[in-house]
């Protein structure tokens, strides 16, 4: 598809939308007290049922047909006019908050404050919009959709439910738009991948005079974090290498029995990631052999565990690309300048597996994301929609009246 033929099909399905597009903005007072009846569900990574439930209630509602699968994932479909590779739409259910967190929503003004509001209850929210909108009646769509609330995005959930929904029955998605916190600028197109660790090195422990001499696992984990501080990392493809924690020891005149260090690596380059991940496991097998040759004789050595705790797979759908080209356009038709950019989301996994794939804001304004203290201000919200309808409908197609 050329340039010129992709942005007038966006200007084209645009302005067929303009009656659902009436509708949304008719009806954002609605869409915001769902956005926050949603927040009020307690929803962990890992504990998602009854938000999920919450939300298949909602999809039923809608007349779609819906499932739960397997692991928690709330799936519902919208029949096109013919039967084809679906588009999906997807927004996830769990927030990063424990369980017990106060996830009560304020007001303060004009901001909603709550643990979760923006992240990702106006994706939420905003998913089932689209889904009213897109009623197959007024509004039917070439290819099928289907609605996705995906279970473990954030954190150590490490994308298990996109993960689980393309490798089975998304397996041949045609296209997927993840809709994921407020804004309205924002295209992602590429996806920051990243590998975890959990490295924990064990051995007797013992007194810090008396038995000195046994090998110490914080020597370990403390030469792992001095090689990987001067370990080349690239800037472009942008890359980072953190050792984000360093744990041991129960007393200062102790040699520790264990210690952890884990490690967090990311860039927007999946060779990139294969490169560093092995230059990672040389500098821990590298500190566990320089321990152990330290170690006073016929002491016992130090062992080592190596735990991946976080695997996503990292890629781009190329800006050429008529999804991404049309995403950019949909922005501008709202008066917005697009910005295209990488983060590490749901869209991760289709694109990884060439599915094109993009991440939008669903309009509106946030900020503290991750924190109690996270708000959303509901600022021209309904324009960050209509783009999040138009780009579906371009990817899906509107299927004559």
């Amino acid at each position: 598809m050329t340039l010129a033929l992709a942005l007038n099909d966006t200007a084209r399905t645009h302005a067929l939308l303009r009656e659902q597009r009436a509708w949304l903005a008719a009806n954002d007072d609605a869409i915001v007290r769902d956005q926050i009846a949603l927040s009020e569900i307690a929803s962990p990574t890992g504990a998602e049922s009854r938000r999920g439930a919450a939300v298949a209630e909602r999809m039923r509602s809608l007349g779609l047909e819906v499932h739960t699968d397997g692991i928690g994932n709330v799936i519902g479909r919208r029949r096109g006019e013919r039967d084809a590779e679906p588009v999906v739409v997807c927004a996830h259910l769990d927030t990063v908050f424990p369980a017990g967190a106060d996830v009560r929503v304020a007001r303060e003004g004009p901001r909603l404050v709550g643990a979760g509001i923006g992240d990702n209850a106006r994706g939420l929210a905003a998913m089932l919009a689209m889904a009213r909108v897109i009623d197959g009646t007024a509004l039917r769509t070439e290819r099928p959709i289907d609605f996705l609330a995906s279970v473990g995005e954030e954190a150590l959930g490490d994308l298990r439910g996109a993960k689980h929904y393309f490798a089975g029955a998304g397996r041949d998605a045609h296209a997927a738009v993840i809709l994921d916190g407020p804004g309205e600028e924002r295209v992602i197109h590429r996806a920051v991948g990243s590998r975890r660790w959990r490295v924990r090195y064990a051995g007797p422990g013992g007194h810090s005079w008396s038995a000195y001499g046994l090998p110490n696992p914080l020597n370990a984990a403390g030469a792992v974090a001095a090689m990987l501080a001067v370990l080349p990392v690239p800037s472009e493809p942008r890359s980072a290498l953190t050792v984000a924690r360093i744990v041991g020891g129960l007393s200062v005149n102790a040699i520790p029995g264990d210690a952890l260090i884990e490690i967090d690596l990311r860039s927007v380059a999946q060779d990139v990631i294969e490169r560093i991940a092995r230059e990672v496991r040389a500098c821990v097998d590298v500190a566990l052999g320089d321990e152990n040759a330290r170690r006073a004789h016929g002491t016992p050595p130090l062992t080592m565990t190596v735990e991946v705790i976080g695997d996503r797979p990292g890629g781009e759908t190329p800006a050429s690309h008529p999804l991404v080209l049309a995403a950019a356009e949909a922005t501008r038709l709202i008066g917005r300048e697009p910005e295209l950019g990488a983060a590490s989301t749901d869209a991760n996994v289709p694109i990884s597996l060439g599915i094109p794939a993009v991440a939008l804001g669903a309009g509106g304004r946030g900020g503290s994301a991750h924190t109690p203290q996270e708000w959303f201000e509901n600022v021209d919200g309904t324009a960050g929609l209509g783009r999040a309808l138009t780009v579906i409908c371009c990817a899906a197609g509107v299927a004559a009246r």
